[in-house]
């Protein structure tokens, strides 16, 4: 399975240039059972990540593009009345996948984007009382513009904290980008993909993870970290309870791809600004700065 792990990452990194910690990031995310927002310019690879992680998993995937005028109906589905059999029938959305890819979801409504609350956090839908269930696994990557850009919407903080990490990948190297200019399209080498960890895996490895050793000095550490967060008057919003199982979750499953079986304080750090900086500080984008009084100041235990 580690074999497997390191391939998949192998063949996103051909992929997507230069963006290793990104990609990393990313797919730890999935393998904690989270959804994933991409934060970045257009035009550097957000999409492409999307549709090659959903390539390398082996899962159903969906595209929705969210405009300004889409509706929640666009989303999650309808029900239409049937005439020949005088009953309402429920039409499925685009959402019933096993991946979405939320493409702009910052360019819809507030309306629009509350279509994904209910089906992040529980996994399910609810039409006019009748309540179904959504495929497993069940994955929302999201795609955001910056605020600053044109025609965007903030997400509202219920709607951030669904997503276990932000991530932004930002221009490529030097070299990376002259290795984009020269070779195949993205695209194409996306099409050649081979599946590497189908859905049966990742969910052993998902069993796997949740089974990773935590000890009360690491819990300490953590609490410690969540504390600061709404105590030092730094953040207008500490970390919620969710935000910190989320940190421990995404902390469990980066010490799994190191292929240790115990949680390290070094594990809580590497994830801490993909985990917590949209959380503290919701529109701003520099995940490290924004943390970066928490791992100066909270001492390790």
């Amino acid at each position: 399975m580690d074999n497997a792990l390191n391939r998949l990452l192998a063949s996103a990194n051909q992929v997507i240039l230069g963006k290793q910690p990104q990609i990393r990031l990313a797919v730890c995310c999935l393998l904690a059972k989270g959804h994933l927002l991409i934060e970045d310019i257009p035009g550097v690879g957000k999409t492409t990540l999307a549709h090659t992680l959903a390539r390398l998993f082996g899962l159903e995937y969906q595209r929705i593009q969210f405009t300004s005028d889409i509706l929640p109906a666009d989303i999650i589905g309808t029900s239409v009345f049937d005439v020949r059999n005088q009953v309402f029938t429920f039409h499925s959305g685009p959402i019933f996948k096993q991946m979405i890819l939320a493409d702009e979801i910052n360019r819809a409504t507030p309306k629009a984007q509350s279509a994904l609350l209910e089906a992040m956090e529980e996994r399910q839908v609810t039409v006019e009382g009748q309540t179904y269930p959504l495929p497993q696994p069940f994955f929302v990557i999201a795609t955001q513009n910056p605020s600053h850009q044109i025609g965007t919407f903030p997400l509202p903080e219920s709607q951030l904290d669904r997503f276990l990490m932000r991530i932004e990948l930002g221009y490529p190297s030097y070299q990376a980008e002259r290795e984009l200019l020269i070779g195949k399209p993205r695209y194409s080498l996306i099409e050649n993909l081979a599946v590497e960890l189908p859905p049966q895996q990742l969910a052993m490895l998902q069993d796997d993870i949740a089974r990773v050793h935590a000890a009360p000095a690491l819990l300490d550490y953590l609490q410690a970290i969540i504390t600061f967060s709404r105590q030092s008057g730094d953040y207008p919003c500490g970390l919620s309870p969710r935000a910190g199982l989320a940190l421990l979750t995404a902390a469990k499953a980066w010490a799994f791809m190191d292929q240790r079986h115990a949680v390290l304080p070094e594990d809580v750090q590497a994830v801490l600004p993909a985990v917590a900086g949209h959380r503290l500080r919701p529109g701003s984008g520099d995940s490290a700065a924004i943390v970066a009084p928490i791992l100066d100041q909270v001492p390790i235990h």
